[in-house]
């Protein structure tokens, strides 16, 4: 039998060993029957320019313009950054993406609420009738470890999620020119700059210390009467032991917290101040009425666990305040409609810095759909009803009717945009979840015997 060759083998091999003293074979590739081959020069016989040779053959070629049109934005988020954040990563509470959320509450949790509730058991004041308002039945302190600060670390997993997803919208939307792409690049660049400040949550500590507790806790938030954390005398509060684990520990990391996030808010709010510089390239047919801008009023739904846990704090601060100082809920009338306009400030305002883009955009979208639409009537009129149609061109079915309807939409679309980026749904929303635990309280005005009396009669 003759010697089976593989039908490559013999060419390709001999043109890789043809004349090249400087390479040396490597091991036969059983598929192609010939190795590949490598310099086996000395490295002091070497070219110099062998190692830059290489890496300009390896290097990816540079995209071009329209390709990094379509490169994906930085990646953003409010909460992956600051010393808090490398805390919670080095105390194995958070993954890099603010994984073990469960973990993170528990555990913080329970730091600022135990230790208070076991000095207070050991001093006889966590229930029972030693002072007039007891560890266990201090709603404000229950409302404000066990409710609102959950609410508010959750919220940090929430808005990452959802704010990554919503700035990559400008650039998937192609809202943002290409020319100004840069800009758009640097002002997310310097929002993760200010999140990761050191000198700002420095700040907050001292504010916290200084202001939040000294200050604001002592002369306006404590109860001038007997509780588990003070008892009142000569016209001032002696702290327990429980106290002052209270106003060194637990009251300073939750206020903390909260200030945390008024500051990115502000982040938030500068980078959108930022963006809204851009001659941003808004659509004023757009279907969501707001030129392309309506995924902004998905901010709601990202920070609904903050504004819930705002209101759950403001209601457990009420309900303190009626149970324990005999006050009425309707005393508390301006402060929950100031605390409903505030909260809404908080996360709508920022998103009202577009108005003038939009107002601009509606204005050149009717001038420009008004003379597109001008143009379009004369020539349907002329040729439909002054006969300048032909005769065996039927009026049913004509396309000319449904581009005439469509012109028209795209009109009511024009006119129907709305001067802010967000609706009246939005606003419902936020409104009912900031009002939410505030309605349990409303049954302290009067009985739920009352009340299921009232609704029978209603119904019946």
């Amino acid at each position: 039998m003759g010697s089976l060759t593989h039908p490559k083998s013999s060419a390709q091999c001999a043109a890789r060993a043809d004349g090249l003293k400087i390479f040396r074979r490597a091991p036969i590739d059983q598929q192609t029957g010939c190795g590949e081959s490598t310099p086996f020069l000395p490295e002091a016989r070497q070219p110099k320019l062998w190692p830059q040779i290489i890496a300009h053959q390896t290097m990816d070629p540079e995209p071009t313009a329209s390709e990094k049109l379509f490169e994906e934005p930085p990646d953003f988020s409010l909460v992956l950054g600051g010393p808090l954040y490398q805390i919670y990563r080095r105390s194995h509470l958070s993954g890099d993406a603010l994984e073990l959320l469960r973990r993170r509450v528990l555990v913080i949790c329970l730091f600022v609420w135990l230790p208070p509730f076991a000095l207070a058991a050991l001093e006889g004041r966590a229930w029972g009738g030693a002072v007039q308002v007891p560890f266990l039945w201090d709603v404000h302190a229950q409302g404000r470890f066990l409710v609102a600060l959950p609410l508010f670390i959750a919220a940090e997993w929430v808005v990452h999620r959802e704010m990554r997803l919503l700035v990559r919208q400008f650039i998937e939307r192609a809202l943002v020119p290409p020319v100004a792409r840069p800009r758009f690049d640097a002002a997310i660049a310097s929002a993760l700059r200010l999140r990761n400040s050191v000198v700002a949550e420095l700040l907050l500590i001292a504010f916290v210390y200084v202001v939040g507790v000294l200050v604001i806790w002592r002369m306006e938030a404590a109860l001038k009467v007997p509780t588990w954390y003070a008892l009142p005398a000569n016209g001032a509060l002696h702290l327990t032991l429980a106290g002052w684990w209270f106003i060194t520990v637990s009251l300073p990391l939750f206020q903390f917290i909260l200030l945390r996030w008024y500051f990115r808010l502000f982040v938030w709010s500068r980078f959108l101040w930022q963006v809204a510089r851009i001659d941003l390239r808004l659509v004023p047919t757009h279907p969501d009425q707001a030129g392309g801008l309506g995924f902004l009023s998905l901010v709601a739904g990202a920070f609904a666990p903050l504004l819930l846990g705002q209101s759950a704090l403001l209601a457990s601060w009420l309900a303190g305040r009626i149970f324990f100082t005999g006050a009425r809920l309707l005393e508390f009338k301006a402060e929950l409609l100031a605390a409903v306009v505030l909260l809404l400030l908080f996360v709508l305002g920022p998103l009202l810095i577009f108005m003038p883009h939009l107002a601009r955009a509606r204005r050149a979208g009717l001038r420009e759909y008004g003379s597109l639409a001008s143009r379009y009537v004369r020539e349907f009129d002329r040729k439909w009803r002054r006969g300048d149609a032909s005769s065996s061109e039927p009026l049913l079915g004509s396309p000319d009717l449904q581009s005439l309807a469509d012109l028209g939409h795209s009109f009511e679309m024009v006119r129907s945009m709305r001067p802010v980026p967000f609706g009246k749904d939005t606003l419902i929303i936020l409104i009912a979840v900031i009002l939410l635990p505030v309605l349990p309280l409303t049954l302290t005005m009067f009985s739920l015997e009352d009340l299921l009396k009232q609704l029978l009669k209603a119904v019946f």
